[in-house]
């Protein structure tokens, strides 16, 4: 059978081998994805196996520094493997730290792998070149997304460990570290909030080691001037070696913010903040630092007095506030600056406490009595003298305890040997002001200001009843005292108020006496002025009177003098008497009703008179025409000169013209 001519197995010869280089072909194509990196193991070559190390560097057999990327790439087929791992990613506000497999050994007094030169993990030829060492790495990770050849480099994450597993054994160590790391918060920053009030205390675990007699290393690569050796807060951990630091507790401290701290080269431990209220302040006895020169002077030898930063008792005081002070560098002694009291008294303490194991002071009076006294001591320590009270006692409780405690107990001892339980209660206030005066002296010589001594009332001892009998003894007698000096000053008294009585009796009267004097004054002046008044009311009743007399008379005579002249007019007096009667007569006609002419008229005729008789009316005008009324009107009384005179008066006022015209003449009478 033959194909175009030529045989089949003329082409069978051609195919096969030709599939056969094609497969070959397509099996060396290595595809890797863009989150993962293949890691190339180099099964054979010519130039033999790895002979140290883990890294073929030179071609060799074994794993291949550099790494692949996502992409297709062909590897000879059957000699080379490809590992595919995954990217490494560190997550915001995490660390990760690294593990090299290869490199040189550490030197004996390293922990960790130096970083100076080999910091480029991702190329590992570079890293292994430049000096890389292997082991746990002072360089950490920060952030972001990294291509790691991790046959070279074991990366342990908070989440994860991202590694080439070769070994079982190397599993367990790598395990470990990541739960040391985890023991130690090591995957996250250090963070201080200004708002807990702490200090972050660093313990260096690299490095060379303290200096015989040294417990604290001094501060070093502080100063952000100097970059070679300014490590920022234990950050740069081959900075700070450089500049010279030693391991173990640090006196640089960490105050707020966060740090990025290899947990590995550097644990931190959370202390608080040194706080010194108002009212005290802080004398700092100092563990570490240069020996400085003693400040206490030739006369005042207590332990040493030095400056701010030497070994010693500090000579400035801290004031009020807040401060980041290591507490294993030295320590603070609270010292209080305002007064404070020390109470000789059981069961009662101070806000300070240094007087928590005081008690009363037990005496021996002179009459043989064993009273327990109370005390309390009002006492005061200038600012500026709290070192040296520090320098001398070590501190306030040992002072109040082992010096004051014994002298005033002493000083109370003797003086209750001098008098007896009465005097001893009597001159109570007398020995507080001694004792006051006596004691300042005594409290200054430790640098203390006494300010005052308090006795209490003295007790006996428990089950002991003397003192208490003669106490009540002493206030029985004291009652009766008082009782009689309580009825004297009531006899007194009683005196007193009948005086004052009196007193106010009599003045009363003499109120009572002035007020009728007064009285009679005022109703003697009233009854004047109502006598003068009377006067003046009768004067004026009398001109009054006098005036209307007056005006009475010349009215009346005017009346008449009018009267007169109407009579004349109308005919003479007896015409005038007539009109007037009837003009009554009318009147009263009208008021009453009374008919002029009667409804009935009944006439009768007697003998000897006229045929008629007329009515009442008629008979009444008869009479008055006539002259049978016997009126005399012309005939007058004789009139007395002064109506005569007043008469004169009106005729001639009458005459006077009141418009201004003329005045008329008199008619003739």
């Amino acid at each position: 059978m033959s194909f175009l001519g030529i045989p089949f197995l003329a082409w069978a010869c051609l195919v096969v081998p030709g599939a056969i280089l094609v497969l070959f072909f397509l099996s060396g194509i290595r595809f890797i994805p863009n989150n993962r990196i293949g890691i190339v193991e180099k099964r054979f070559s010519g130039k033999g196996s790895v002979k140290s190390g883990l890294i073929a560097l030179n071609g060799e057999a074994g794993f291949q520094p550099k790494v692949l990327r996502g992409g297709l790439h062909y590897l000879m087929p059957i000699q080379y493997v490809v590992h595919a791992m995954p990217l490494i990613t560190i997550s915001q506000g995490k660390i990760g730290y690294v593990f090299a497999r290869d490199g040189k050994p550490l030197e004996p007094t390293q922990t960790l792998a130096s970083n100076v030169t080999a910091h480029d993990f991702q190329d590992v030829e570079s890293f292994l070149k430049n000096g890389g060492q292997r082991g746990p790495q002072r360089l950490i990770l920060r952030e972001g997304t990294y291509a790691f050849n991790l046959v070279q480099f074991v990366v342990i994450t908070e989440g994860r460990i991202y590694t080439l597993p070769l070994s079982r054994e190397e599993n367990e160590t790598i395990q470990k570290m990541a739960e040391v790391i985890n023991e130690r918060k090591g995957f996250r920053p250090v963070i201080i909030k200004d708002t807990d009030d702490l200090v972050g205390i660093v313990t260096v675990h690299d490095g060379p080691s303290l200096r015989q007699g040294e417990i604290i290393a001094p501060t070093v690569g502080d100063d952000p001037a100097v970059a070679d050796t300014y490590h920022n807060k234990f950050q740069d951990s081959d900075r700070f070696l450089k500049a010279g630091g030693f391991r173990g507790r640090q006196l640089q401290v960490l105050v707020e913010g966060t740090y990025y701290v290899n947990r590995l080269f550097a644990t931190v431990e959370m202390i608080q903040k040194t706080i010194i209220e108002v009212g005290s302040v802080g004398v700092v006895v100092s563990y570490t630092g240069e020996t400085g020169t003693d400040l206490s002077g030739m006369e005042y030898r207590h332990g040493e007095l030095v400056s701010t930063g030497n070994r010693g008792v500090w000579s400035e005081p801290l004031l009020p506030g807040k401060y980041a002070f290591n507490t294993y560098a030295g320590k603070v002694a609270i010292v209080p600056t305002t007064n404070f009291i020390l109470k000789w008294i059981r069961n009662q303490i101070g806000a300070h406490k240094f007087d928590e194991n005081l008690s009363e002071v037990s005496l021996i009076t002179k009459d043989a009595f064993e009273p327990s006294l109370p005390l309390s001591v009002v006492v005061h320590i200038d600012y500026k003298k709290a070192p040296l009270v520090i320098q001398r006692f070590g501190d306030i409780k040992k002072l109040v305890e082992q010096t004051l405690d014994p002298m005033v107990s002493a000083y109370f001892k003797n003086v209750g040997q001098t008098r007896t339980l009465i005097q001893l209660l009597q001159d109570r206030s007398a020995i507080q002001q001694q004792a006051s005066v006596e004691m300042k002296e005594k409290f200054a010589h430790y640098n203390l200001e006494l300010e005052e001594v308090l006795i209490g009332t003295p007790s006996s001892a428990e089950g002991d009843t003397q003192i208490e009998t003669i106490l009540m003894q002493l206030r029985s007698r004291q009652v009766a005292v008082e009782q009689v000096e309580t009825y004297n000053q009531q006899e007194k008294a009683a005196v007193k108020e009948r005086e004052l009585r009196e007193a106010q009796s009599r003045a009363q009267m003499q109120t009572k006496m002035t007020e009728a004097e007064l009285s009679i004054n005022i109703q003697s002046n009233q009854g004047k002025a109502e006598y003068q008044r009377s006067i003046q009311q009768a004067a004026q009743i009398r001109a009054l009177a006098e005036a209307e007399a007056e005006k009475i008379a010349r009215i009346g005579i005017a009346n008449a003098l009018a009267t007169e002249e109407q009579v004349r007019a109308y005919g003479g007096p007896q015409f005038q008497v007539t009109q007037q009667v009837l003009q009554r007569f009318a009147d009263a006609i009208q008021q009453s009703g009374v008919d002029i002419v009667p409804r009935i008229l009944i006439k009768g005729k007697s003998e000897g008179e006229d045929s008629g008789t007329g009515s009442v009316i008629e008979g009444l005008m008869a009479m008055l025409l006539s002259e049978k009324m016997g009126v005399a009107v012309n005939e007058q009384a004789p009139r007395s000169p002064e109506i005569e005179a007043l008469r004169q008066q009106i005729r001639e006022s009458m005459s006077k013209p009141t418009d201004g015209s003329a005045p008329k003449p008199a008619e003739k009478k």
